[in-house]
């Protein structure tokens, strides 16, 4: 008649062959259990009778419950856990991380019991992208301990998986002996891959508990931790794509610029544009040329005009026009610039505005 009510007290009913003993145990006394206990469990309880008064009745007001024959492997268990603790086996900084993404899973567990199935459904729901080595092992019992070491052993060296699950049901601590041992402790510690231990109910422990990376309440729970779930892998993945469709769009816009820009020095570039260019700028040229020429004609004629206009102003002839003339000798026709050179008789030609005529030196 085990019963805990919201108050988290805690009532059951102790019996034998010959009698029963109805008992209470205080919220209190009830957090210090390592298990609660469970109906038809043999049990060694210890507190102090009294009358309860209401009922008339004496009950055992209990401050301390543990499994029959707990005592003698509880001190056992807490002995190895202190030694291994004081070794450094339990130490956090040694716990390894699990892989966020396990390809290769070692399980090792009773190829016969509920945790196989149980880890396995959880794992093809979860995560069934995953492969799953199985080392079969006795989990309880006879040759146990050795049949978990040599499991372990045998995962590390020819399966190389990312993470190893190592599992059983819940029981009493008879049937989690194994998983108290000294050797599978060690076997934990030096495994290559991350260990996570899913042994018993969630109120169990054992040293395989402390010893391996991650301690998981139950073998479900193991499976759990370890397998992302693929529903969470896909929106990941999606977010990733739309991030990855985002930057590749910008990236091929940049370069479809720079593709742009490259395709517009090259057109500027090619022989075919520069003989365009030379081209036009050839009749570009051609035609300041022809205006520069025309230019430089045009004022070397105004001033040619200019100069004969001065020419004409300061020439002969027009000194001839008004009224002058010019004598030269007939022989020779040398300008007669002095009179010695016109001697009496000398011929003579003189030449006016509109022709010349002879004449003598008299």
């Amino acid at each position: 008649n085990v019963s805990r009510p919201a108050s988290g007290h805690l009532y059951f009913t102790l019996k034998d062959a010959q009698a029963s003993l109805r008992c209470v145990m205080w919220r209190p006394d009830v957090a210090r259990l390592l298990t609660p206990p469970r109906d038809g469990e043999a049990v060694e309880a210890h507190g102090r009778v009294s009358v309860y008064e209401a009922g008339g009745q004496y009950q055992l007001y209990a401050d301390t419950l543990r499994r029959a024959g707990e005592g003698v492997f509880f001190q056992q268990f807490l002995r190895l856990k202190a030694r291994l603790e004081a070794e450094g086996l339990f130490a956090a900084e040694r716990k390894r991380p699990l892989p966020a993404w396990p390809g290769r899973i070692g399980l090792v567990t009773s190829p016969s019991g509920a945790a196989l199935s149980d880890v396995l459904h959880v794992l093809e729901r979860r995560f069934p992208l995953a492969e799953v080595t199985l080392a079969p092992t006795p989990v309880q019992g006879e040759g146990a301990p050795e049949g978990i070491i040599a499991a372990l052993h045998a995962l590390n060296r020819h399966v190389h998986p990312d993470v190893i699950l190592l599992v059983r049901g819940g029981g009493s601590i008879e049937d989690l002996a194994a998983f108290n041992e000294e050797g599978v402790a060690r076997a934990i510690v030096a495994s290559r891959a991350p260990v996570v231990n899913g042994v018993g109910h969630e109120t169990d422990f054992t040293i395989a508990d402390f010893a391996a990376d991650v301690r998981a309440p139950t073998p479900s729970a193991a499976a759990e931790i370890i397998s992302p779930d693929v529903n969470t892998l896909l929106e990941d993945l999606r977010r990733r794509r739309a991030r990855l469709s985002d930057a590749m769009g910008e990236r091929l816009r940049t370069h479809h610029w720079g593709l742009d820009e490259q395709r517009l020095k090259l057109r500027l570039s090619s022989p075919r544009a520069q003989v365009t260019n030379a081209r036009q700028r050839l009749d570009d040229l051609g035609s300041r040329a022809l205006a520069a020429v025309g230019s430089g004609v045009q004022l070397r004629r105004v001033a040619v005009g200019g100069l004969i206009q001065t020419l004409k102003a300061v020439g002969p002839m027009a000194v001839l026009e008004r009224g002058y003339a010019v004598v030269s000798l007939k022989t020779s026709g040398r300008i007669v610039r002095k009179r010695q050179q016109a001697q009496p008789g000398t011929e003579l030609e003189v030449r006016v505005a509109d022709g010349t005529f002879p004449a003598r030196a008299e």
